[in-house]
């Protein structure tokens, strides 16, 4: 039985779609149904964006401090319903509780980040050669801006793709994920508007997933539609920017990874596998930063690997409900199987398992780049651990990608290490760290196949407002005509 049934949320209402239509949102740990959404079709973001439209002006007009405090009740709201977060997560996208209570955290404090935006100056006073003339840069909301947004960090993600719209003043239509329109939508709507959102500034579109084209398209091509920031697969964002770019619209794409973990000759062994650990096996390994090739000196190889394999091998699988699981299921069975396939396909052509396997957590080496595991992102609980001879085949083999999300580099010597940094061709590199790391303040994006624009701090409201040139003249000019 579905424990969750959920119309749209469009202009601060409840309301079914045009004909009726709804779509199954399955638990993917028992493959029951969690919950029954409304299946939107192209009509249905039409009115969404009617009320987005029509909520505009108020909202951009509204002050600074009022945006700021509603969005500092909605970090506070948020907090205090983690129990319900957790339930939700495990619910819906197989997350265990240490994953969600850290959506929560990061979520909460996107917010405030964004609070702190609204109130921050916006704007810049420029040099001119007019006489008697104030020259100035200004920045504006935009309008109406479209979110997507993905299941697997669906509160963090969900929030940091409308958080800072909102807090620059534009209202937001936001389509989550057909596998997790409550987490990745309805919850994020529900903490804001419990928090005082005025009607219609976000408004929330689900879907079925054979309709999930259309929807998207027909919200990017309305033209009252300002901007798009979308969070999900490298092949879906080619689709979402080549759509927006059709339109003539500004999008932040934030896509796949195929990001590597340095482990040099000079790491603290131990204190690399539980970096290595985590950065491979949070959340299943379904994060856009999971660290999918470890690549590790020669001389350490050996003994790191075995370490990691020892370790891994140790990591509760099972129910994501229950407390004590480290590592929960996958987010659907062809998911599951397409991890199963790399393993499969590598292993038949000679890498071998260290540990793990038949869907367990694993690890393998042995992994030629001939092999699909170690070209494609896995976006699972598996990693492939590669020797090196130098930190230069390191580098080289980390930047032997169409991606260029995320790094990491594990060294004692951190003047080497970002010598290092500073050679990778990634939007995020962390020197004497692993790879999955976040902070509401910092730039956060890509760069090749992994995205463009940036979420974040001033980069955020930057990307989300447009700059205009506005002048004041004091005196009178005089003209050559």
């Amino acid at each position: 039985m579905a424990s969750e049934k959920r119309q749209l949320f469009i202009g601060g209402e409840s309301v079914p779609t045009a004909d009726g239509r709804t779509t199954e949102d399955l638990n993917p740990f028992t493959g029951e149904v969690y919950a029954v959404v409304a299946a939107a079709g192209a009509a249905d973001v039409t009115r969404a964006v009617d009320a987005a439209q029509e909520a505009f002006a108020e909202w951009a007009a509204t002050s600074p401090s009022a945006r700021r405090r509603i969005l500092l009740r909605a970090a506070d709201e948020l907090e205090k319903r983690t129990p319900e977060a957790i339930a939700l997560m495990a619910q819906e996208v197989g997350g265990v509780a240490g994953w969600a209570g850290f959506n929560v955290m990061l979520a909460a404090n996107m917010l405030r980040e964004a609070a702190a935006a609204a109130t921050a100056p916006i704007g810049e006073v420029l040099t001119t050669d007019t006489p008697g003339q104030l020259s100035l840069a200004v920045r504006e909301p935009l309008g109406v801006v479209a979110a997507i947004s993905p299941w697997n960090a669906p509160i963090i993600l969900s929030a940091r793709a409308v958080a800072a719209p909102l807090a620059a003043g534009n209202t937001v239509v936001l389509k989550p994920s057909e596998d997790a329109p409550i987490a990745a939508g309805h919850f994020i709507a529900d903490v804001l508007h419990e928090a005082g959102l005025p009607a219609g500034v976000l408004n929330v579109v689900t879907n079925a997933p054979a309709d999930a084209a259309e929807v998207a398209e027909a919200l990017i091509a309305d033209p009252r539609v300002r901007a798009v920031n979308f969070t999900g697969s490298t092949e879906v964002g080619r689709i979402i920017g080549t759509l927006a770019a059709r339109h003539l619209k500004p999008a932040v794409l934030e896509l796949g990874g195929k990001n590597s973990l340095l482990v040099l000759d000079d790491a603290d062994l131990d204190h690399a596998v539980e970096a290595a650990t985590f950065s491979s096996f949070f959340n299943a390994g379904q994060i856009c930063m999971s660290a999918d090739r470890i690549l590790v000196h020669a001389s350490v190889a050996e003994e790191f690997t075995a370490k990691l394999a020892a370790k891994v091998s140790s990591l509760p699988h099972g129910d994501p409900a229950d407390p004590g699981t480290v590592i929960g299921p996958v987010i659907t069975p062809g998911a599951a199987s397409r991890v199963a396939a790399l393993v499969t396909e590598a292993v038949d052509a000679g890498a071998r398992v260290r540990a793990g396997g038949d869907g367990a957590a694993t690890v393998l080496d042995n992994v030629t780049p001939a092999m699909r595991i170690f070209q494609e992102e896995i976006f699972g609980p598996a990693v492939v651990v590669t020797t090196v001879a130098d930190d230069d085949e390191a580098v080289a083999i980390a930047n032997d990608t169409e991606h260029g999300l995320t790094a990491g580099i594990l060294t004692e010597d951190s003047r080497r290490g970002l010598a290092l940094a500073r050679r990778i061709r990634t939007g995020i590199v962390h020197v004497g760290n692993q790879t999955v790391d976040d902070e509401p303040q910092a730039p956060f994006g890509g760069v090749k196949a992994s995205g463009y624009g940036r979420f974040g701090g001033r980069w955020g409201i930057e990307a989300f407002s447009a700059t205009r040139w506005v002048t004041v003249a004091s005196e009178h000019g005089h003209f050559p005509i």
